[in-house]
């Protein structure tokens, strides 16, 4: 008899009762992958929840979890879950201050930490949070109190974490997420068991999914976009292999050999550079061999091409992208992109080498995928971000800005009415702040981000992000800003690729002795001069780069030029480089 599954715990009690996993979860520990049983996993995590209702904790109080991903965040979350309390994940990268201020907005009670530096933060923040009262690590500390004391606690409580468990609906407050923000404080987004459900459901028909195949996840738990794919793959049966660093996440890719995975585009750009860096050592027929896959790979067409091209690519598919895909593991069914966009260009060279990159949408506000392509059934566009999932539907008003009503969409900010009520209006529609368009064959194209649209003093509106892009696919820059809002037109602020530009240094007999000294080198200038006027193509006279400033320094999240998923903080970022700015406009 099926179990049906209406809460998200209810996903791994029917894997265990109708497909059973042997590897359900997996961490590799001290060179070893450790593999967690479906059995395993409901077991540890029902002992869990009894230890911490030993301390108190039942349903509504809020836990907290800061830690990359590894299995001790699947089960914590499956234990909150099957109590009725509220996992409220942290972003490891956040401050100290982004503690304090989340913890005691949330009232949070209990806090897993993965390591000591997280702990040694959380520790930092309690001061000033009246109500945390006890704090955990994943890993084996010495005198920290370690999260498995909680496992041989509260079994007399068996017949009340039943009573719990049933009292848990769908329409329940399952997560507070607290969005990273680009300005200000994190607003805390919550989402129930059904908001969720509804996207699992939902998503589940756009991937290549299956009981039994392998995935490896590590992109942050903590962010609803790999936790919803982590209750897909739950609600699928594929195997999980967490993986906590991106250090030698090549390394265990190979190893997994995953089915399917998902990445951000800067991730994807960094693989593709490194496939280049490669190709660009070869000599002879190799070398011209590579050339021709990117030519095949920047011309293909979902839809196909002449009997020449097929040919070529029949031929650098066997010589060339062959490896790319053995690189990946060799088994790779669909590598699923979001968080932000996706150069088009990557999309058609990935796909050309078959594997299949589908960029998709959507916000924290929304569990969140809106929309994604499929490779299959005609349905991939490059430059898009595919069609709405079922039952979430989408519309465009009058000043562009995306419009979104479904199951998937929140139930309001945490604590903060008056900013739910500023996003969601009364008809029940999401105002996502993002600019788009749909085509007649139901595609969502993003063109822009509403607040970040802006206008010079001539009264120009510029879309900053579609000149970003443009930019960011020169193999020498990096990152990129644009700027000049009530300003005569409009710049840029570059972060050269500082890896290519030193080869390129090299092959041209150019000085490198520093990124400080190489940004002010002017044959360097002069090369992204190029670049920049390739970028300005296709554009309007009022929208195109007149100027720029080349940074010598990386941007980070440390740095403040990130949050946590990645996305620019716009503000921090002219706060940072005023002095730069003032001297393009010619105020310095």
């Amino acid at each position: 008899m099926s179990v049906p599954a209406t809460r998200l715990f209810d996903l791994l009690d029917k894997q265990l009762a109708e497909f059973p996993q042997e590897v359900c979860i997996a961490t590799k520990e001290q060179g070893v992958w450790r593999n967690h049983r479906t059995a395993d996993v409901v077991q540890t995590a029902e002992k869990l929840a009894l230890g911490l209702m030993q301390l108190g904790i039942g349903p509504g109080d809020r836990v907290a979890i800061a830690s990359g991903n590894r299995s001790e965040w699947c089960i914590t979350d499956q234990a909150l879950l099957r109590i009725g309390a509220i996992n409220v994940p942290i972003y490891p990268t956040s401050s100290v201050e982004d503690y304090a201020y989340i913890l005691n907005h949330a009232g949070v009670r209990v806090f897993f930490a993965s390591n000591a530096e997280l702990h040694g933060k959380a520790e930092a923040a309690a001061a000033s949070v009246p109500s945390l009262q006890h704090l955990f690590t994943f890993d084996q500390l010495d005198g920290l109190p370690h999260w498995t004391l909680l496992l041989g606690a509260g079994e007399r409580q068996r017949d009340k974490l039943e009573e719990y468990k049933a009292r848990v609906k769908g329409s329940d407050l399952a997560t507070i997420i607290y969005t990273s923000g680009t300005t200000g404080r994190p607003k805390g987004v919550m989402l129930s068991h059904a908001n969720i459900l509804s996207n699992v459901h939902a998503s589940e028909e756009r991937l290549p999914v299956a009981t039994g195949s392998r995935c490896i996840s590590f992109l942050p738990l903590c962010h609803i976009y790999e936790r919803m794919l982590m209750y897909l793959y739950q609600c699928t049966g594929m195997n999980i292999h967490f993986q906590e660093s991106l250090d030698d996440l090549g390394a265990r890719i190979k190893e997994v050999r995953p089915h399917v995975f998902t990445a951000v585009p800067r991730l994807l750009e960094k693989i593709y550079d490194s496939i280049l860096a490669k190709g660009e050592a070869l000599s002879g027929i190799k070398r011209k061999l590579f050339l021709l896959s990117l030519h095949v790979g920047e011309n293909y067409e979902v839809q196909g091409k002449g009997p020449w091209y097929k040919l070529q690519h029949a031929l650098v598919g066997r010589l060339v992208f062959s490896k790319w895909r053995e690189a990946l593991g060799g088994e790779v069914l669909c590598v699923a992109s979001g968080s932000a966009a996706l150069q088009p260009r990557l999309a058609r060279i990935f796909n050309a080498a078959s594997i299949p990159l589908m960029e998709g949408y959507g916000l924290t506000e929304t569990s969140p995928v809106i929309s994604v392509n499929d490779a299959r059934n005609d349905g991939l566009r490059f430059g898009s971000v595919g069609r709405p999932i079922t039952g979430v539907q989408v519309r465009i008003a009058v000043d562009g800005e995306i419009l979104v009503q479904g199951p998937n969409v929140m139930m309001g900010y945490y604590n903060q009415p008056e900013l739910t009520a500023e996003v969601l209006d009364t008809e029940g529609w999401l105002h996502t702040g993002d600019i788009g368009r749909l085509d007649p064959d139901g595609f969502l194209y993003i063109t822009d981000r509403k607040k970040e649209i802006f206008k010079t003093s001539g009264g120009k509106y510029v879309a900053p992000q579609v000149i970003e892009n443009k930019l960011r696919a020169s193999r020498f820059i990096e990152q990129a800003m644009v700027i000049g809002e009530n300003r005569k037109f409009p710049a840029a602020l570059i972060v050269p690729s500082f890896a290519f530009v030193k080869d390129y240094c090299a092959l041209k007999g150019i000085p490198y002795g520093s990124n400080a000294q190489v940004v002010r080198q002017p044959a360097i200038i002069a090369r992204i001069q190029q670049e920049v006027d390739t970028a300005n193509e296709g554009l309007g006279h009022w929208e195109q780069v007149k100027k720029f400033a080349l940074l010598s320094s990386d941007w980070s999240i440390d740095g403040g030029e990130f949050t946590p998923s990645l996305k620019l903080r716009r503000k921090p970022i002219l706060a940072k480089y005023a002095q730069e700015v003032e001297a393009i406009y010619g105020i310095a």
